[in-house]
């Protein structure tokens, strides 16, 4: 037990400053393209390389893991997101590209942590220790919402991701000693091969349960990460300051925090977890398509309760999911399994932002983009439910 809360403190603590380096430059977007100048549609290009470079990490990290240890393979992911935002601070058109392929490579967090929390956790226990931990993502886009611009504010966008930068980076010191512990199953011997990608490619592909997660995993991510870089933007557009819209975001990523933990809590014990994702899907697309009709005319409450609700859906699937396959996966695969259904997710978060940059160009409409990139969560969702009610309990 002691081992299992160590690593779950650790790989909460260490998804979590991924998750807020890896959103910063879009929350702080309004600010950083005013003054380099950027057009608001590139937003979803830095996006999609983010979502690209860690495609090809997801698909390929299972012999990194395997040969240096998760603990390792989730340090490394510190250090690039730290240096990624150092790079992201100069504000050259270059170096920002260079800082979302560093910031993208760092997606290994995931399958790395995935790979010792399934260690360390009963299968009874796996969706709810899994959702607690990924409770980390909306936590990081939270803080994200309040420090980032509040930080822009008092020492300007440039200082504010250098200092989340140098966090990053010290975590990645400070779990140095549990590495004897995490990394002690390590093979020395396992190199990478380019056939690695087609073997996991084709692990995930042999099970038909775990590709219906990979392409939830699809629908799932892309609108996530559309969200994330678009809906400062969007509220900014619709008269609110950097720190208004913010505060927002902030406040309505919250309701991810419970929504993980009980949809993992009643994942574990009441409901199918496939059916619980199919679910959470259709909330998805309905929830999105409200914030398609935000307007200057909208409360503030009425915009935040609406965003709670895609916050509740959008943000807080992940537990479940990761759980699921880390139920369908050999004992030791769990890392390489995750990686390789996370590289679809990666896939649509390369894919739907740049279809939202793209409609955003063309249309200057911010809604039709949502309406769009919620699409294919709702074809998902009747998928999920489908194959939920024919299969067995």
């Amino acid at each position: 037990m002691k081992w299992l809360l160590l690593a779950l403190a650790s790989m909460f603590i260490q998804q979590s400053f991924v998750t807020l380096g890896k959103v910063l430059p879009a929350v702080l977007a309004p600010v950083i393209f005013f003054e380099l100048p950027i057009d608001p549609s590139w937003l979803g290009v830095y996006v999609g390389m983010i979502a690209g470079s860690s495609l090809i990490v997801q698909a390929g990290c299972g012999s990194a893991i395997a040969r240096h240890g998760p603990l390792r393979v989730s340090q490394a992911a510190l250090l690039l997101t730290g240096f990624g935002l150092a790079f992201a601070s100069i504000g050259i058109l270059p170096l920002l590209a260079l800082s979302a392929i560093l910031i993208g490579f760092a997606g290994s967090s995931t399958p790395a942590s995935s790979q010792l929390l399934g260690r360390y956790s009963y299968p009874k226990q796996a969706p709810l220790i899994f959702s607690i931990k990924q409770t980390a993502v909306p936590v990081g886009l939270l803080l994200a919402g309040a420090l980032g611009p509040t930080l822009t504010e008092l020492f300007g966008w440039r200082f504010a991701l250098i200092i989340i930068g140098m966090c990053c980076i010290i975590f990645a010191l400070i779990v140095e000693p549990l590495r004897y512990e995490f990394d002690k199953d390590k093979d020395e011997t396992r190199r990478f091969q380019l056939s690695d990608f087609k073997s996991t490619i084709t692990l995930v592909f042999s099970k038909s349960d775990v590709r219906n997660l990979a392409l939830g995993c699809f629908a799932f991510v892309g609108l996530q990460t559309t969200f994330v870089a678009y809906f400062v933007l969007y509220l900014t557009k619709i008269g609110y300051s950097l720190v208004e819209a913010g505060g927002i975001f902030s406040v309505s990523i919250s309701a991810a925090i419970i929504g993980r933990i009980f949809w993992g809590w009643l994942s574990s014990s009441y409901v199918k977890p496939q059916k619980m994702m199919g679910f959470l899907a259709i909330a998805m697309f309905l929830t999105t398509g409200l914030a398609c009709l935000f307007n200057e005319t909208w409360n503030t409450s009425h915009i935040i309760i609406v965003a709670s609700g895609i916050s509740a859906s959008v943000f807080s699937w992940h537990g479940v999911l990761l759980a699921e396959v880390a139920r369908l996966s050999p004992a030791s695969m769990h890392g390489t399994m995750t990686g390789g259904v996370l590289s679809f997710g990666q896939l649509g978060g390369l894919a739907l932002p740049f279809l939202y940059s793209a409609v955003l160009g063309i249309s200057g409409s911010y809604q039709i983009g949502f309406l769009l990139c919620s699409l294919p969560a709702l074809f998902v969702g009747g998928m999920l439910l489908n194959t939920s009610l024919r299969s067995p309990k």
